[in-house]
């Protein structure tokens, strides 16, 4: 018998537009569910069955679909911790865009999904609580920074959930958690109202089970605001519809030389990434090598604006002494950058970008692994004694993620492979600024090719 978790989220929305199920029994079905993979911090069942109950009919893709929202995003009169011990009381009296983009949509959340502190790591053990860890092995972790958000979608909590991604913060957990996650263009959702990140690394995205499921979020994601300093052209039709299309033949560029680290790449996402090589040539694209398209130099660049924006934290003195160690030496770097400094690292990472824009402009897709190992074991990277350490290991653990953040191209994570222990390995494809249409509707012809839905984790 097939259970309401079995179901996609489309399949979900439908069974409620039918009056099979209503969205209050969604609610109650995943309230129950148990989670013991650190995948939420605060937990909102009895405002989701208030708000549930009192839903009224609608035909959105998505309409009374139970989500979470990660923990960096404002949700009023919700704790919104933003990961750090700083803000554990905090509780906003307005919603962001996407909140409130999300409510408008009929979807339904069930609480605040974990984050580490600001969003900063690659890896989700936020302070005093439990880490967030991938339901394929609960002694490894799920990623970050939307490592609550994965864990719960992998674990069957809620059928689709929202993250956020400046270097890789959705499509790392992907990886790690065995699912499609979703990282849209530069400008294609609004930062309404805290429009915090000056340099464009950041956007919200989708993490979901299938790529049609990711695609009806970013339908209900996407969209400008009338305060938005840049925007992505719309779509010619849903994002959900470019799932129907076949892409065509296409001219697909591939690298796997690691971008932000000299590390070596593990056997197992090398397999992965030559797989999907092999399984693209097969549905008649042309796959063809190119050097990396970023410069050496691009590292410490990045790192300068990443620096800079973790100082921006609005964090009082007197409290600073509660950050952890690694948002501390960031937060020092970033204090340590000028003015005039940032601006030259924002203008200099800018004619960065076009470059790479302009080597990649031949090509309709781009592939590379989306990590230089499977899954980590819990505390592999953090290194609360060495941040810089802790820095350099996430670096090595992400070497590619955060280039399609320089660039502000849409990428997605692919659970196409796993190894032979069980543990998932994504791979990653780009497509150009805005093309996001191309990409779903290549990635959605990936996983009619090679279907990953019907694979569920221990526990299940």
């Amino acid at each position: 018998m097939t259970d309401l978790h079995d179901l996609t989220a489309l399949e979900q929305a439908q069974a409620v537009r039918r009056r099979e199920v209503s969205p209050l029994e969604l609610v109650e079905h995943y309230a129950a569910r148990v989670d013991d993979v650190g995948a939420f911090v605060t937990r909102t069942t009895d405002q989701a069955r208030e708000r549930a109950a009192a839903l009224p009919v609608g035909d959105g893709a998505l309409w009374g679909v139970p989500t979470a929202i990660k923990d960096l995003n404002l949700t009023a009169g919700v704790r919104t911790t933003f990961g750090s011990p700083v803000f554990a009381d905090f509780v906003p009296d307005v919603s962001d865009g996407v909140a409130l983009a999300m409510g408008a949509a009929g979807l339904v959340s069930l609480g605040k999904t974990s984050t580490p502190e600001f969003g900063s790591p690659c890896y989700t053990e936020p302070e005093g609580l439990p880490p967030a860890v991938t339901p394929w092995d609960r002694t490894r972790m799920a990623g970050g920074s939307s490592g609550g958000a994965a864990a719960a979608v992998a674990a069957g909590l809620v059928p689709v959930a929202q993250g956020s991604d400046g270097g890789g913060s959705i499509r790392i957990p992907a990886s790690c958690c065995g699912l499609v996650g979703l990282k849209p263009s530069r400008g294609r959702v609004s930062g309404h109202p805290m429009y915090g990140d000056p340099v464009g690394l950041a956007t919200a995205g989708a993490i979901s089970r299938t790529v049609r499921d990711a695609a009806a979020m970013l339908d209900v994601l996407a969209g400008r605001r009338a305060g938005d300093p840049s925007w992505a052209p719309p779509p010619s039709e849903t994002f959900l519809a470019a799932c129907e299309r076949e892409p065509g033949p296409l001219r697909i560029a591939r690298f796997i030389e690691p971008v932000i680290a000299d590390t070596a790449v593990d056997p197992e996402c090398v397999r992965a990434w030559e797989d999907a090589s092999a399984l693209l040539a097969s549905l008649g694209h042309e796959v063809e090598d190119v050097p990396v398209p970023l410069p050496d130099s691009a590292v410490p660049t990045f790192e300068t604006c990443w620096s800079v924006l973790t100082a921006l934290s609005v964090v009082p003195p007197e409290q600073e002494h509660l950050l952890r160690p690694l948002t501390r030496w960031l937060t020092d770097r970033g204090r340590a950058v000028s003015g005039p400094e940032f601006g030259l690292a924002i203008g200099e990472l800018r004619r960065l970008a076009a470059g790479a824009l302009e080597a990649l402009a031949p090509y309709d897709a781009v592939l590379t692994p989306t990590l230089a190992v499977p899954p980590l074991p819990v505390g592999a990277i953090r290194n609360d004694d060495d941040p810089a350490a802790d820095f350099e290991a996430q670096k090595a653990f992400t070497p590619w993620t955060s280039a399609w953040n320089v660039t502000g191209m849409p990428a997605i994570s692919l659970p196409l492979s796993w190894t032979p222990a069980g543990l998932p390995v994504g791979v990653m494809l780009a497509a150009r600024p805005a093309e996001e249409e191309r990409l779903l509707s290549l990635s959605a012809q990936v996983e009619a090719a090679a279907p990953w839905f019907d694979r569920h984790p221990p526990g299940w």
